[in-house]
């Protein structure tokens, strides 16, 4: 296929798809322009840009506007851009360590210029206008302190970060979008995985008090920047907090094994809700549960009349393999074997929940900021990916949970829009996708099949369980975190160079042509499941 061939197919789909899905959200014409109006409060119409939003609120189990009509949130999540992952954005490893190995392999400038083009065209305008034109009335945009402060100057903040930033919120206050802030990569990590830009496997945050102090004082400079501004429905202050595993996953602190430290976090939250108030008393704090977003038991009743709360609800069918309604058998270690699946279990699992039970019992309100179903598994199972999805959607909306996927835009996993496999970034990382899948480095991607270097590292962690001969250790644990240290961590950063040498020798204006793969208009919607979530999006609240 020619470069420009590749260029117009995919902008025909999007182009297409944006006259289809929902376009009454924006033109206010057609059946679902009246349910959107009351699902969806819009900005005022402005020419200059500066459309003002209405400020949201909590009241009783809901979210309400400033006339006190409720509001269902209901949206996605544009992960990978002001904080990368390695299965949304392609790359091995780590961001901060992938940012060190690209200015090593290409110079500062060119690796800067890089990483500048990506932002530049994974979330824009054109993005916000997709969305709205999906039905989507709120974006939770997962945020890398590292744009906004260095580790080696600590308290002084980057404008460049901000500006980015606020050129985005001026996009969806312009189109009606709002904005959740989340704090995904906290100074000193909050927890031990990739997605908090964690190269290290160990959490310092919960320690080091020098660390939660950056991260009361750039929630503080959040809330002066964007205290007055309507367009933002709330702050998510800390993305899947794990406070009790320091040291890395071991087969004794995770799953079952995982026992929180709620005393540390019920302060950390108090302390960032005070300092918080001090400044800004009109935004929604939303605050998620200990173990990534699961475990909420300990939390300490809402200590203000402005919080929600978030729990993150994957679940087994939505990730497969096998056939939803009926068997899956699920690759995950803390799986028992073949599971039966409908939709009935996924309500059971949802009402089962820490966030579902702690909301229903203090009559907040219940945000899902995260969850999804992956379309990279056997083809012919994504209808069944698709209807898990469908299902658990429509437990939530009868729950009147609110609700954001994950996630928007990838490489082909589980993004509403994916990069075309034959745009320029596809072509030049496709053999590199290949060897990250064979060696099993994106720790997200379990439900991927066995390849001989997964098997060598289970037969690795077999052979040290059993010198190590204790009975505690549960074998299968044993594997889920030898797998991660030795094949996410080591090997991932490992071939960090590697990704960067597809890079080298590039002019800008070539870097400027591969990472515009990463535009809306190129990109190639997931009909299927744009599908699905227009058909929630548009309902009334």
């Amino acid at each position: 296929m020619t470069s420009k061939a590749t260029t117009q197919q995919p902008r025909r789909e999007f182009l297409k798809l944006a006259a289809f899905s929902g376009a009454a959200a924006l033109t206010g014409q057609g059946p679902t322009a009246a349910a959107e109006q009351t699902a969806t409060p819009q900005a005022a119409e402005s020419s200059d840009g500066n459309d003002k939003m209405e400020f949201l609120r909590v009241s009783g189990r809901h979210i309400v506007d400033a006339k006190g009509k409720k509001v269902r949130l209901r949206g996605t999540c544009p992960g990978g851009w002001m904080n990368m992952e390695d299965f949304i954005n392609g790359h091995p490893g780590a961001e901060h360590t992938l940012r060190a190995q690209m200015a090593e392999v290409l110079g500062p400038a060119r690796a800067q210029f890089f990483f500048e083009r990506m932002l530049d065209y994974f979330f824009n305008e054109d993005d916000v206008i997709f969305l709205r034109k999906a039905g989507a009335n709120v974006v939770r945009i997962p945020l890398n302190y590292r744009h906004f402060e260095d580790d080696s100057a600590p308290f002084k903040y980057k404008e460049a970060g901000f500006a980015r930033f606020d050129q985005v919120l001026r996009h969806c206050e312009k189109h009606g979008l709002y904005v959740i802030l989340d704090l995904h990569s906290a100074q000193g990590w909050q927890n031990v995985h990739w997605h908090s830009d964690n190269a290290s496997r160990i959490s310092l945050f919960w320690e080091v008090p020098a660390y939660q102090d950056r991260f009361i004082a750039l929630w503080q400079e959040f809330a002066r920047r964007y205290g007055n501004r309507g367009v933002v429905a709330g702050y998510d202050v800390l993305n899947e907090p794990c406070s009790n595993n320091d040291l890395g996953d071991y087969p004794w602190n995770i799953y079952s094994n995982y026992k929180p430290n709620f005393d540390r976090m019920n302060a950390v939250y108090r302390r960032v809700v005070t300092e918080i108030r001090k400044i800004d008393s009109r935004h929604i704090v939303f605050l998620e549960g200990d173990n990534y977003a699961k475990e909420f038991s300990g939390f300490e009743k809402p200590f203000d009349d402005n919080l929600a709360f978030s729990s993150h609800n994957y679940s087994v069918p939505g990730f497969g393999p096998g056939q939803y309604p009926g068997t899956i058998h699920p690759r995950s270690a803390a799986a028992n074997g073949p599971q039966v699946w409908d939709r009935t279990k996924q309500e059971r699992n949802f009402l089962d929940a820490g966030g579902t039970k702690f909301t229903q019992q203090h009559n907040v309100p219940l945000w899902v900021g995260e969850f999804g179903s992956v379309y990279n598994g056997p083809p012919d199972e994504n209808s069944d990916r698709l209807r898990a999805l469908d299902d658990q959607i429509g437990i939530f909306e009868s729950n009147e949970a609110h609700w954001t996927t994950w996630n928007y835009k990838d490489v082909g996993v589980m993004g509403m829009l994916t990069l075309d496999r034959a745009s320029p970034y596809m072509e030049r990382i496709n053999d590199l996708l290949r060897k990250k899948a064979a060696l099993g480095t994106d720790d997200w991607m379990s439900w991927l099949p066995p390849t001989p270097v997964k098997d060598a590292t289970a037969q690795l962690a077999e052979q040290i369980h059993q010198v190590v001969s204790d009975p505690q250790l549960d074998p299968r644990l044993n594997v889920r975190c030898m797998t991660q240290t030795l094949l996410c961590f080591y090997t991932g950063t490992l071939m960090q160079p590697l990704y960067a040498s597809l890079f080298k020798g590039l002019s800008e204006n070539e870097l400027d042509h591969v990472l515009s793969s990463f535009s809306a208009k190129q990109c190639v919607p997931n009909q299927g499941l744009v599908d699905v979530l227009s058909k929630y999006m548009a309902k009334p609240a």
